[in-house]
């Protein structure tokens, strides 16, 4: 027996030791690949990522907000960082039979509360297979490889429980209550001899034992690797949701023209934050399941994005640095990616370079598709960044190839030209002010003619201007602010585009240019406070202009709105006698957390009655106007702005609000397509509200 135990220890000892170093290797291979990335930007803030680590990974927030799916990861999570205890004292039971963790009076509760978590697991194992191949959840995917986790973790469990049980007959142990599971087994199998039941405890602790280990090895080779990579994702993730990395134009006078280009057109072009998203992807589907272009039939899946540029980088990894991927190598010989690094350098990188990375891996279609709302960041529970990954593949396309859609192209041509998509005129931008003259609406020109100052600088956006519709909302907010006694001004015609549709489009050069003469704008007049109706322009503006120099104080006018209602300088009187649904801006709410203003102004409201949508607050569906996608026309599946306003007419509304022109547009042109728009309002909360402020009577249509 001792020379059993000798062998089995060194034998031990040795599948140990393989296991660790292939599992290192396979980590050491991948990291090798993400620094052919450019190096992050990172700023610490330590206190806010350790709380994000607390909150995400081990608070697993994001993974319940699908409940069902959530619960099983939180069992299959805890119970699996639980059960190693038990993985450790199973080793030490089988290099020392009889011996055991030396948890003295604490023991038989150890081993209890170990067949509880390992039950837990297993039934969590199986909720999974339900949901997976059973109930057949759309946004998983299904096949061996797709589960085989699964089987790793049900055999891990069940060969504990096994193990055990042909531990306590090879012992001569009778049954006992803090292994009530092991007990039972070893009751049914009580006719086996004290020699069989050794043997096959031997067999189920190797079972366990070479799963462990080939888990260990699977784990960074496969969708599993979020399991290292998904917490340094959470830590490593942006502070400002969503906001854009800045392109340095500036060049060396003696850089070759061929060498210079504009975004993402390679995969080593990504920085190394960017590709660690790949290996923590999950595969899980949440993403594309929100994803408002996928929901309606268009080619992009933001799951698929990070699964085929993972993929490509394996790829070239594994040509530019010689190394394989799949370890062990002489297991999967020259399939896949491991061809390439058995291949000579130059050889394997001239190959993998006659792969374009936008074209045979990602589709423009796929690029062009993107609304840039970040339900799929707001859905990932690795906080995988999709939107700032595919603008800068769309900024490669646009800067560096000249590609651009043709009625993108036109809008961003007439931004260039006349500062406003349509490409109306520039001296027309003032005249929206005629529409109600009794509303006092100053330019910063025209006070300081006055000699008078002002607090606020309005900036109306060029919907606010040229839109008709929306020039409505703009001379409600103006009223209102005249009502409560706030100092503003406007540009006039020396307002600009914020330059938000330039650069989500692509065009990056554009943006700046636009920012850089917005910012002397503001400098010249003295602007530190910023109001606008427009939550793209918020969000620019707070975001992303810092980037470029120019800091204020940047509030939507929701914001606004609600400090002068609860502090009483607006007073909503008149009854809105309506059944009312409020559309979550995604600019405004995901991308800057305002979820709470526009509904709090609409419960103040008398008589006003707020339902919610299904979906709504972080994950509210976006309108289909985000991404520069206003000015284009959807050409494949279903129109995006119409299935939104399907989501609404589902709670039975007599108006669908929003506080976003761009939202109202495409919410307005969903009553239409709907035939629903004369008995179905859509109105700007800044309407609704100046409704009930501006009258005492009840009013019964929107």
């Amino acid at each position: 027996m001792d020379t059993f135990l000798l062998v089995n220890l060194i034998a031990f000892i040795a599948v140990t030791a393989y296991g660790i170093f292939l599992f290192a290797k396979a980590v050491s291979t991948r990291v090798a690949y993400m620094k052919l990335g450019k190096e992050s930007e990172f700023d610490l803030a330590l206190k806010e990522r350790l709380r994000d680590i607390g909150v995400i990974v081990f608070g697993q927030s994001k993974l319940m907000k699908d409940k069902k799916s959530g619960i099983i990861h939180v069992m299959m999570f805890y119970g699996f960082i639980l059960v190693q205890f038990g993985a450790i004292d199973m080793f030490i039971k089988g290099l020392a039979p009889g011996k055991h963790l030396p948890f003295g009076m604490f023991y038989p509760g150890f081993t209890f509360f170990q067949e509880i978590v390992t039950l837990t697991i297993l039934v969590a194992v199986v909720w999974a297979f339900y949901r997976r191949y059973i109930e057949k959840l759309v946004r998983l995917k299904r096949g061996f490889y797709a589960g085989i986790v699964l089987l790793f973790i049900g055999t891990l469990m069940l060969s504990v429980l096994f193990g055990n049980a042909m531990l306590q007959i090879w012992l001569g142990e009778p049954a006992t209550w803090t292994e009530p599971v092991a007990s039972i087994i070893a009751l049914a199998f009580g006719w086996l001899s004290p020699t069989a039941a050794m043997v096959l405890f031997f067999v189920f602790w190797w079972i366990h034992t070479i799963t462990i280990l080939a888990f260990l090895v699977y784990i960074p080779q496969s969708k599993h690797a979020h399991l290292i990579a998904g917490p340094v994702n959470v830590f490593l993730s942006k502070r400002v949701p969503g906001k854009l990395k800045t392109i340095n134009f500036d060049f060396d006078e003696e850089t070759d023209e061929e060498e210079i280009s504009f975004g993402v057109g390679k995969v080593e072009d990504f920085d190394q934050r960017q590709m660690m998203d790949f290996y923590a992807c999950v595969e899980c589907g949440r993403c594309t399941s929100v994803c408002p272009a996928a929901t309606t039939g268009k080619m992009l899946s933001p799951m698929d994005i990070m699964i085929k540029l993972r993929d490509h980088l394996n790829d070239k990894g594994a040509a530019i640095t010689g190394k394989a991927p799949w370890v062990p190598a002489y297991a999967f010989g020259d399939r896949g990616p491991n061809k390439y690094a058995h291949m000579d350098r130059e050889q394997a990188v001239a190959e993998v370079n006659q792969i374009s990375m936008i074209g045979d891996v990602i589709t423009e279609e796929e690029l062009a598709g993107c609304t840039t709302c970040r339900n799929c960041e707001d859905a990932c529970p690795v906080m995988n960044e999709h939107v700032g990954q595919i603008i800068d593949m769309r900024r490669y396309l646009v800067m560096t190839e000249g590609k651009m859609d043709p009625e993108a192209q036109r809008a961003v041509m007439n931004i260039e030209r006349q500062g406003n998509p349509w490409g109306l005129s520039k001296k027309d931008r003032i005249k929206w002010r005629e529409l109600d003259e009794d509303v006092y609406i100053p330019t910063i020109k025209e006070l300081k003619k006055e000699k008078k100052e002002f607090e606020y600088l309005y900036w109306v956006s060029s919907m606010g201007a040229y839109d008709s519709r929306s020039q409505k909302i703009a001379i409600a907010f103006a009223k209102l602010m005249n009502q409560a006694g706030v100092s503003f001004a406007i540009l006039g015609n020396r307002e600009m585009n914020s330059g938000d549709t330039a650069r989500r489009i692509g065009n990056e050069f554009l943006f700046q240019e636009i920012a850089e003469k917005n910012i002397k704008e503001f400098e010249k007049n003295g602007v530190t406070k910023i109001v606008t109706i427009d939550p793209h322009a918020y969000n620019i503006f707070k975001n992303e202009y810092p980037d470029l120099g120019f800091e204020a104080e940047v509030i939507h006018h929701t914001q606004m709105l609600y400090d002068l209602v609860m502090d009483g300088k607006l007073e909503p009187k008149g009854r809105v006698e309506h059944r009312l649904t409020y559309h979550d801006s995604c600019y405004l709410g995901r991308y800057n957390g305002v979820y709470d203003p526009p509904r709090e102004i609409l419960k103040a409201i008398p008589g006003l009655e707020l339902v919610e949508m299904v979906r709504t607050r972080d994950n509210g569906m976006c309108c289909g106007a985000g991404g520069g996608l206003m000015w284009t026309e959807e050409t494949t599946g279903n129109r995006i702005n119409v299935a939104r306003t399907e989501q609404a007419l589902e709670v039975n509304p007599t108006i669908i609000s929003s506080a976003c022109p761009f939202c109202l547009t495409m919410l307005s042109d969903g009553t239409k397509a709907k035939d629903v728009d004369q008995d179905i309002g859509t109105m700007d909360v800044a309407e609704i509200l100046a409704l009930s402020v501006f009258t005492e009577e009840k009013i019964k249509t929107a």
